[in-house]
């Protein structure tokens, strides 16, 4: 996964302030990653990735989500991880079981949780509190896909939101363009 990938097929669907109602909004994305470790943790050894993301509507110069984080490897336990933050005050620490070998892994993360959790501050809580995360990655070759779905509990909503997001990118560069 190390170096820059690139797609324009991403689709988000979620609640529009502006409009105030659920909206699908496609997207294009860049993401590059960038190896380190071991990181030792006593007797775990953790490999990983620092990573950035940005996402920018069709048309606009300006992203309308990024993140930063680090994606992490437990080969003692085969799990995979990601933590990151977004912009808003949000962060999340994701993990799940993962094959050494394996193409497609799957991710999730859950409010009030021990391991995998996720933390919001005040304002998030109070309007749009992310309950659940799950992430489905599936990296072939030079293609990365996924799909991830953001539970939120919402003001404006009687019932729990799916915010999900979903794009396809290629590899463009083995090597990280900051």
């Amino acid at each position: 996964m190390v170096g820059t990938w690139k797609g324009d097929q991403g689709l988000d669907v979620s609640h529009s302030h502006d409009v105030g109602k659920v909206i699908e909004t496609p997207y294009r994305e860049e993401m590059s990653f960038s190896a380190f470790g071991p990181v030792d943790n006593g007797r775990q050894h953790l490999y990983g990735l620092d990573y950035r993301t940005a996402a920018w509507k069709a048309g606009k110069e300006e992203p309308f989500h990024t993140e930063v984080g680090y994606w992490l490897w437990d080969s003692a336990t085969n799990t995979v991880m990601r933590c990151f933050m977004v912009p808003r005050g949000s962060t999340i620490l994701a993990g799940g079981e993962c094959a050494p070998d394996a193409t497609t892994f799957t991710m999730r993360a859950e409010a009030g949780a021990p391991d995998f959790g996720v933390l919001s501050n005040p304002y998030l809580v109070e309007n749009a509190n992310c309950v659940r995360y799950e992430n489905t990655v599936t990296v072939e070759n030079d293609t990365f896909t996924y799909e991830e779905v953001t539970v939120l509990a919402m003001s404006e909503y009687d019932n729990l939101l799916d915010h999900t997001d979903r794009n396809v990118l290629q590899r463009f560069s083995e090597t990280r363009a900051d």
